[in-house]
């Protein structure tokens, strides 16, 4: 019978989260939102998180005497029952949500005002820094801007940051002991950074907790390996604001690693890194991130990068209008072989440009519009370019104007015009028009809010990879906006968008270290992000690990614990190599203890979901053998058929496992038959296996020689035997130094005779040398004759007329 207090709770909760989605929308959902809009929302936001988690929900006096006298809430409703009650129930609640709604937008504005009150009322002190303080301050601020852009020399900014850790800069000291754990720049010192992060963590600082916490969980520089050190450590710098111990303790919930698994915390710390990328995130679509698997580049070696790039700039050197477009956008974004630069991506462009092709004006427009290091903002320069190449029909000038027209850059605002060419620009499949059309649905700028088509652009931006529409989704997602919440899903979509972050180009450098052979820098790069949740990360650490070929803690068995947790883990994140990596280390018992039937569903697991050849063969050897399962060769059979369709190079091992397979087949019938007996002759065997492998052996020494007996073609012996002898008086076949010969009448015998001599040594000396009947036959039936012809092989002035 408490029907009306218990509603107007229910409408208020709601009235809250509507309120709390508004602010929070209100943040980096459009791409070049300025500096001031960005902290402003995130304050925003930040403050209904505090709301809705601290606060209770405010309840009116009606529903507060509903709640304190249940009898008379009863009497009440039984008068109102059968009369008033149920016309009642259809004004109700449109005019209490109002009430309620407005209610809460008034206390939130106090809430408010009072907050900005007391900050008024504080004093604000000023520390005045010393000038020693304010050189240090100097010395970093100048160091990280210089490690912040890709094309400086990293060197210059360590020694400033060492400088300024010399003068006591807490930073400093922290980017410095980073620094030697991870052999940025400088050598390996293990000890000093663990002193050093102990000193700062005892400071406050959450970089050096963090820190700490990567020690405790590797176990380098005298730390034993210990995960409840390690967790308490990343919550302090959680707490404290770090990105990289907020993603891993993101992580850590998601999974369940040393915590109880809890989607709603993982949601909390995803969600706060994925606020600071998006934030960060401009016209160019975030950084590009290279995911590079060492093992799959092991297992498939592609091609040189560095010889592409050569071709194709050969090419555009040479005019080619393609080829320098394709440089231009591979210089924009930066590529796995090549380094970002915008003053070549520029160059590139213009060229394009010059020959009249729209997509470089278009990425002109872009270069302009955001501006970079080498390139001055320039928003008429822009629009200019913006304009040709939507004139000419291409999608990505037609995106560009509609952004300016949507946030008045150089331009008067338009909404109208955004809109037009945001869905000029989204009918062609560009992401940058379907993301902002999405976004205009999605806040309501402009046209009436429609989530559904604000989940279908986002959706189709996030086919392209966008991760403005990763955030967006996972915004909608959690929150229920359009759809029905789902944690998971949220969560998913965060984890994909802190992971584009700027500390995401650390994959890249430990890339290039292991490249480069230092495999101790590209493990420990590897080691840190793996524990912020990489699964590429977490493989290639693995990989290296198991390859033994990393030298930090020189000891086999603790690197194969090490690469078993790293391959269960970036198994459990669906990577399908991994997965057969670790049933591998089960079927093994390589840093744990050998289990068939865990290696048997891993391998199982990766067969059904990615059709990975390697774990079909391994689950048909095991069927075959009966490890951990039932023994089944007509199952073991048909998992290798299935390997082999899947992968082209199974099928070598595949015909030589079926054709033991067949034999095991061959061998298992012959002991059902009444030849069994030959299996029981094993004393008889073991007492003259001399004898038995000399006659096999002698029987292959047979087979060998018979073999590679000379081999005669029948056809050629055929010919020769049926072609007919050559006449006496046949001049054309006469050779030419027994003319003479054949003029004389009265020598015919001799020269007979003479003819017969040597044939019989033309045919001895053919059968030596091993030649075909057919020139003994032609040496024999030429004896007869007043002219002999010579074997092959031998040296005659013979005129043949067929030759």
């Amino acid at each position: 019978m408490r029907l009306p207090g218990l509603m107007c709770i229910l409408l208020l909760l709601v009235a809250q989260q509507c309120q709390l989605l508004r602010a929070d929308l209100q943040g980096p959902i459009s791409e070049s939102a300025s500096a001031t809009e960005t902290d402003t929302n995130t304050e925003e936001i930040t403050t209904a998180d505090k709301d809705s988690t601290s606060k209770t929900p405010p309840v009116d006096s009606a529903s507060a005497a509903a709640a304190a006298s249940p009898a008379s809430n009863d009497r009440k409703a039984a008068k109102l029952k059968d009369t008033e009650f149920a016309p009642r129930t259809k004004v109700m609640p449109a005019a209490l949500f109002e009430r309620l709604w407005n209610d809460s937008l008034m206390k939130q504005q106090k809430l408010k005002a009072q907050i900005e009150a007391i900050e008024a009322q504080q004093p604000q002190v000023e520390v005045e820094l010393t000038p020693e303080q304010q050189e240090a301050q100097n010395l970093y601020e100048n160091a990280m801007e210089m490690l912040g852009k890709p094309r400086t020399d990293k060197r210059v900014a360590f020694t400033l940051l060492r400088k300024a850790a010399a003068f006591n800069h807490l930073k400093a000291r922290a980017e410095v002991a980073w620094a030697m754990l991870l052999g940025l720049w400088m050598p390996f010192d293990f000890h000093h950074a663990a002193e050093e992060f102990e000193t700062l963590a005892n400071e406050g600082l959450p970089d050096a907790h963090a820190g700490l916490a990567f020690l405790y969980s590797v176990g380098v520089g005298g730390k034993n390996v210990s995960q409840p050190m390690a967790l308490i450590h990343y919550m302090l710098a959680a707490l404290g604001d770090n990105t990289l111990a907020q993603m891993a303790m993101g992580y850590r919930y998601l999974y369940g690693i040393n915590v109880p698994i809890s989607c709603e915390k993982a949601l909390i710390h995803y969600k706060r890194v994925a606020r600071k990328v998006a934030s960060k995130v401009t016209f160019a679509n975030g950084p590009m991130v290279h995911r590079v698997r060492l093992l799959d580049e092991l297992e498939n070696p592609g091609s040189h990068e560095t010889e592409i790039v050569d071709y194709y700039q050969l090419l555009a050197d040479k005019g080619d209008v393609q080829s320098q477009v394709g440089l231009g956008q591979l210089y924009y974004q930066g590529g796995k072989a090549i380094q970002q630069d915008h003053q070549k991506a520029l160059e590139y462009f213009t060229l394009a440009a010059n020959a009249g092709n729209a997509i470089g004006f278009a990425f002109l427009g872009k270069l302009y519009l955001e501006g970079s290091e080498q390139i001055k903002a320039d928003n008429e320069t822009a629009f200019k370019y913006f304009s040709k190449a939507s004139e000419m029909g291409d999608p990505v000038g037609q995106s560009g104007l509609g952004l300016m027209y949507l946030k008045g850059l150089g331009v008067p605002k338009d909404s109208i015009k955004a809109l037009s060419y945001f869905t000029q620009a989204a009918d062609q499949g560009w992401v940058d028009g379907q993301l902002q059309l999405g976004t205009m649905y999605f806040t309501g700028n402009g046209v009436k809010t429609d989530y559904k088509l604000a989940l279908k652009y986002f959706n189709l931006a996030t086919q392209s990879g966008h991760v403005l529409a990763y955030y967006n989704l996972g915004i909608m997602h959690a929150y229920g906006m359009g759809m029905l919440r789902s944690c998971p899903a949220a969560v998913e979509f965060f984890k994909n968008v802190a992971e584009r972050g700027r500390w995401s180009s650390r994959l890249m450098h430990a890339y290039n270290d292991y490249k480069q052979n230092r495999i101790d820098e590209a493990y420990m790069h590897y080691a840190l992000l793996a524990e912020v949740g990489y699964e590429v990360a977490q493989s290639n650490a693995a990989f290296l690990l198991d390859r033994e070929e990393v030298h930090v803690f020189n000891d086999r068995h603790e690197d194969l614990i090490r690469a078993f947790y790293y391959w269960k883990r970036a198994a459990g994140q669906g990577y399908s190599a991994a997965q057969v990596k670790l049933g591998d280390y089960y079927y093994y018992g390589w840093g744990t203890k050998t289990d068939f039937e865990t290696a048997a569903a891993l391998y199982r697991k990766a067969s059904e979901q990615q059709y990975n050849a390697q774990a079909m063969f391994n689950l048909g050897y095991m069927h075959e053998q009966g490890l951990g399962m039932k023994k089944d060769w007509h199952l073991a059979k048909r998992l290798y058929d299935l390997a082999a369709e899947t992968n082209s190079d199974a099928k070598v091992p595949v015909a030589i496992a079926l054709f033991k397979l067949q034999m095991l087949a061959k061998i298992e019938s012959i002991k059902e038959s009444p030849y069994r007996f030959i299996f029981y002759m094993d004393e008889n065997i073991a007492a003259n296996w001399d004898l038995y492998m000399i006659t096999i052996l002698t029987l292959l020494l047979g087979i060998i020689m018979y073999t590679r007996r000379p081999f005669q073609q029948p056809e050629q012996a055929q010919a020769a035997a049926q072609q007919p002898p050559p006449q006496v008086n046949d001049m054309a076949a006469m050779p030419v130094n027994a003319a003479p010969a054949a003029a004389t009448a009265a020598d015919t015998t001799a020269s007979a005779g003479t003819s017969t001599a040597t044939a019989t040594a033309t045919t001895s000396e053919s059968t030596a040398a091993g030649v075909t009947s057919t020139s003994t036959a032609t040496a024999s039936a030429s004896s007869t004759t007043c002219s002999s012809s010579p074997a092959p092989g031998t040296s005659s002035n013979t005129l043949d007329p067929t030759d």
